[in-house]
């Protein structure tokens, strides 16, 4: 069992910049990938971010490359997401999560232990 807890979000202007945090309590941290994932008000929840064990391998989604960075330490068993030029559209409750498969990391079905979710809105 691993335990996910988000923090970071809350109220920012478009173009500002917010630092989500994800600290994970349980089995061993450097087994897992880890992403991020976001779901609007009626919309779907959709991938953002996700970075491999090691760091090495990270993927992005579209709408999010050159504005947000995922990163993790590995030490602290934290993984974070730096949010620059935020815009409207940005605005969701964010969750953490935790693959132990390693596959399909930009896809929920990928992940097995999820975060309660940490909101973030972008006003303009």
């Amino acid at each position: 069992q691993v335990q996910l807890v988000e923090s970071g979000g809350g109220l920012v202007q478009a173009g500002g910049s917010l630092r989500l945090s994800c600290a994970a309590a349980g089995h061993t941290f450097t087994r897992y990938a880890m992403g991020w994932f976001r779901q609007a008000p009626g919309k779907e929840r959709e991938f953002v971010a996700s970075i491999t064990p090691s760091g090495g391998i990270i993927y992005y989604a579209d709408s999010v490359k050159g504005r947000f960075t995922i990163s993790r330490d590995n030490a602290k068993n934290t993984v974070y997401l730096q949010m620059n030029s935020l815009k409207p559209e940005d605005t969701a409750i964010y969750y953490c999560a935790a693959s132990s498969a390693l596959i399909q990391l930009d896809r929920r079905i990928g992940y097995n232990y999820w975060g309660q979710g940490t909101q973030v809105t972008v006003s303009s």
